[in-house]
């Protein structure tokens, strides 16, 4: 029951009671529990920031796009008609240059992924710590799919990193080459080859067939989209996944 006391003039003043103190207390637990929830999807979900992965998850489901956005700069173009999936695999036809990226942003893990050249080896790659507007190309550190030069950085809009002691970046230049460091572990035209590549803060490790073709390290980007291009001719992806760091 509320309580009331008289002040000066005779005026009276409420004092707050028992059922005004259960409201308060009912709406501060409510209160704790969105604090809850917003941190678990933050944690989880990556609404508020990159994602980084607790346990496996898997990017492409094998039954379709969800989970990502499929972009190439001529909104007249269709493309479903440039990405598909059949039987749990991905279909990139490689024209025109653009890329399917992941909606969600992540940070510190290891990503796999198989692909093989559908026809004609052609080029491809896979987009890290992609970021800025959706355009051909993004902002970011690119581990190639270059008929040949799989394990090859590419530094695309002013990223960089440092490899053998070396700093790569050039703010000047839309695009640096950073060269493997073996020759070609790739596997011939329509196998299956794989792509592990380890991001973890600064440094970015990629092994092609379990052979490590490069390290770069002081990397300027360390989170992102995870970009698949398509450029240059058919490819396909399955088998797309990140994990935590080992």
């Amino acid at each position: 029951m509320a309580k009331y006391i008289k002040g000066e003039n005779s005026v009276e003043k409420r004092i707050i009671g028992g059922k005004t103190m259960k409201r308060v207390a009912e709406r501060l637990l409510v209160l704790n529990v969105l604090v809850i929830i917003l941190s678990a999807l933050m944690g989880c979900q990556g609404m508020f920031g990159p994602t980084e992965p607790s346990k496996k998850i898997m990017l492409f489901n094998g039954k379709d796009f969800t989970g990502w956005k499929l972009f190439i700069p001529d909104k007249e173009i269709d493309v479903n008609k440039i990405w598909s999936v059949r039987n749990g695999v991905v279909r990139c036809e490689g024209k025109p240059n653009g890329y399917m990226r992941t909606k969600a942003e992540y940070k510190n893990y290891k990503l796999h992924l198989e692909w093989r050249w559908a026809g004609e080896p052609a080029n491809s790659g896979v987009l890290l710590h992609s970021s800025g507007q959706d355009k051909v190309w993004p902002r970011c550190i690119e581990c190639q799919l270059k008929a040949g030069r799989a394990g090859d950085f590419v530094l695309i809009n002013g990223t960089g990193v440092t490899v053998d002691g070396r700093d790569r970046q050039d703010v000047n230049k839309q695009f640096v080459g950073v060269a493997k460091k073996q020759q070609s572990s790739e596997k011939p035209p329509g196998q299956w080859n794989s792509y592990d590549i380890y991001c973890d803060q600064d440094v970015i490790r990629c092994y092609v067939n379990g052979v490590l073709q490069n390290v770069g390290t002081n990397a300027t980007d360390t989170s992102g989209w995870i970009c698949l291009q398509s450029e240059g001719g058919p490819i396909e992806f399955r088998n797309i996944y990140i994990e935590p760091l080992d």
